[in-house]
């Protein structure tokens, strides 16, 4: 097998998949994957990208360039990482048939979908590659797939074997999916905002619909010719048209562009394994605890706001306007996401949301059918603050306190900068937001923030009547 950290700057793999224009499959993507029967179960029972589509994105994303820009150990890691995460994935769908997100069949289609989007882009852009290119290519994909320890005889054994493999799938195995209709009419025209859109939020309604309508359009255009006859899903002239612009267009424009804004992820970067003991970088989209500070009328009690945004927000992490245990799960996810923390770690994390979980249901299920809605959340948690002031100590604070210990890399006993922005960093935050929610919760002015400070910011945010202390402003600027 070929080494990955022999795949340098000019491997064929990383220069293809490192491009911007991968943007423009990148839906394509993600219908295909979501077709699979089993990878629609899933995420209709954890996935969070109806919530939060962009965070979604990027972390599927994010997780590509793990992969295949990392030198072995950061491969190996990011392989075990996947392994535990989709270990929780599992169940029956709709139709009562047990899925598993560690099906290597499954895991292949996913695995494959990617380099077949690779050569898609190319071929949509009026550059297909050569056979020889193709070769070289997939061989230098297979030696990062190889690691994942999935079955020779699931994957195609050549480049010129992957259409075939394709179209098979398609007509044998996928199916037209809630998720995949999601994804190409309804998700993106129900999104929210995504947080640095800055001065252009107020437009974002109408910007969202032309862009859902553009992305629907070139989507359908893109898709293989099996997939959309088996579903009878239909590309206009018009799309064919808007397709060769978008693809020609932007090859072109991409040659003109110096290679780091070329590429989202410059071929030379190869990813390093970060130790536990150092301090953690932000990596991805924001933690699963980014909370606004809601609109209120002045001198009203700002809790109830305050409540229905943190459900709304953070909570309701799969958007359907209910919190179960897949939504606290997909809370820990993220922030297991955020610090790259170890199986033992994560382990410890996982466990103290699902201790939250567990008083969420016991105390806020009044109808008992195993989830809890805006209403139920709201009107408990203000009852058990007022009634009991070690109410949060039994479920949130639990979770909380795990957070602060996750995130102390160095087991000082204290938060840094560093590892504050590590928590609840990303790519989509803006670094003025981090630090001044740094300062909020630094409420001693030393430069670090203790466990005592972190819990009580968070015990502010839910039961103060004043926005003047610190939890109320608790992630930064409103």
């Amino acid at each position: 097998m070929t080494d990955t950290v022999q795949l340098g700057p000019d491997s064929l793999l990383r220069r293809t998949l490192g491009e911007q224009r991968m943007a423009l499959v990148a839906w394509r993507l993600l219908v295909l994957q979501n077709a699979d029967p089993a990878v629609a179960a899933g995420v209709a029972q954890f996935s969070t990208y109806r919530a939060h589509p962009w965070r979604r994105l990027e972390h599927t994303m994010d997780s590509g360039v793990r992969l295949f820009f990392s030198d072995r150990d950061g491969l190996r890691r990011e392989i075990a990482r996947l392994e535990r995460t989709h270990r929780r994935i599992q169940g029956s769908d709709g139709q009562g048939r047990p899925y598993t997100a560690l099906d290597p069949a499954v895991r292949v289609w996913v695995l494959v979908t990617l380099y077949e989007s690779m050569t898609a882009m190319r071929e949509l852009s009026g550059e297909p590659m050569t056979a020889a290119e193709l070769d070289e290519m997939y061989a230098e994909f297979r030696a990062v797939c190889a690691e994942f320890a999935l079955p020779d005889e699931l994957f195609p054994p050549t480049a010129a074997d992957v259409p075939a493999y394709v179209e098979r799938t398609i007509l044998e195995r996928l199916e037209y999916s809630d998720a995949v209709h999601d994804l190409l009419y309804t998700m993106l025209r129900q999104s929210p905002a995504p947080r640095r859109l800055g001065r252009l939020r107020p437009a974002w309604p109408l910007l969202r619909a032309l862009i859902a309508k553009v992305l629907t359009a070139l989507t359908l255009a893109d898709l293989p010719d099996a997939f959309r006859q088996r579903f009878g899903l239909r590309r206009t002239r018009g799309a064919v048209v808007l397709s060769w612009i978008l693809h020609h267009g932007t090859r072109l424009a991409m040659t003109c562009l110096p290679g780091r804004l070329r590429y989202r992820t410059p071929p030379n970067v190869v990813l390093s394994s970060r130790p536990a003991s150092a301090p953690a970088e932000p990596v991805a989209a924001p933690a699963a605890l980014h909370v606004p500070r809601p609109r209120r009328p002045r001198r009203a009690d700002p809790r109830p706001a305050r409540l229905e945004a943190f459900f709304r927000r953070v909570l309701d992490q799969t958007g359907d306007g209910f919190v179960n245990a897949a939504d606290l799960q997909a809370m820990a996810h993220n922030a297991c996401w955020q610090l790259e923390l170890d199986e033992k770690q994560e382990a410890a994390l996982y466990a103290a949301f699902d201790t939250w979980w567990q008083h969420i249901r016991a105390t806020m299920d009044t109808d008992g059918d195993g989830r809890v809605s805006a209403t139920e959340f709201v009107t408990a948690m203000l009852t058990g603050i007022d009634r009991d002031p070690a109410y949060l100590d039994c479920g949130l604070q639990v979770a909380v306190r795990a957070l602060f210990h996750a995130a102390d890399t160095d087991s000082s006993g204290h938060l840094g900068a560093d590892e504050y922005r590590a928590l609840f960093g990303g790519s989509r935050v803006h670094p003025a937001e981090l630090n001044d929610g740094f300062r909020q919760l630094d409420t001693d002015g030393d430069g670090q923030i203790t466990e005592a400070e972190f819990t009580a910011a968070f015990t502010d945010y839910f039961a103060a009547r004043t926005d003047t202390v610190s939890g109320a402003q608790l992630l930064g600027r409103p």
